[in-house]
């Protein structure tokens, strides 16, 4: 623009924006403070007046359901028991191989248990691709929202033992709802095939 006239626009846009976020402080105070988790949406979105910058860590986004961080294991509060069987398939097809496991037994046998005794995985390797919640067939391992792991040691601090790794099924249903709400519609038509099967094995018997 000639005479400067861009600079003065510009200048009025960062003005305005500038009014605006002391504007929606005052709103923000008298709806119950400005860093409150059920105004970001509205704050964050295309309408949102003043200032946009996210002011971390009182303020957080919301984060989306299928992001992925450092997987987690599964722990079946109904049940009481992990959800992890041991069979390594996560181990596998990990790319960068940060899974490690150490497969139970029993004391008096000697034989292997459907059980995990060790499981680790190395925070530093691990690039929270997916692939070993993808691949578990027993839904034993998913991907965690937890994102603030930091540390001031790279060794022990971001090495995750199964203490560490173990979450209730309730912690995944909360985070991820829809893969939840397909788990248990999986379940409930699992267990009505077997009511079938076990209603038709009189009638096959008696003919």
């Amino acid at each position: 623009m000639i005479y400067g006239l861009g600079i003065l626009k510009g200048l009025g846009v960062t003005l305005k924006h500038f009014i605006y976020s002391y504007l929606e402080d005052v709103r923000y105070l008298f709806e119950g403070g400005r860093y409150q988790p059920r105004h970001l949406p509205a704050r964050q979105g295309p309408r949102a007046r003043g200032v946009f910058t996210v002011q971390y860590p009182k303020e957080k986004l919301p984060l989306p359901e299928n992001f992925r961080y450092i997987p987690f294991l599964v722990y079946d509060t109904q049940e009481d028991k992990i959800k992890c069987t041991s069979c390594g398939i996560c181990a596998k097809v990990c790319p960068p191989q940060c899974i490690w496991i150490v497969r139970g037994t029993d004391p008096q046998t000697g034989r292997p248990r459907p059980e995990p005794e060790a499981f680790y995985i190395d925070a530093t390797i691990c690039m929270s691709c997916g692939f070993c919640a993808e691949f578990c067939p027993f839904d034993a391992i998913k991907m965690d929202h937890d994102y603030e792991l930091s540390a001031y040691e790279r060794y022990e601090s971001l090495l995750f033992d199964l203490p560490r790794l173990l979450k209730p099924d309730t912690y995944h249903a909360q985070i991820h709802p829809s893969d939840w709400a397909r788990e248990l519609a999986e379940k409930e038509a699992e267990k009505a095939k077997k009511g079938e099967k076990a209603e038709k094995a009189p009638a096959r018997a008696s003919s």
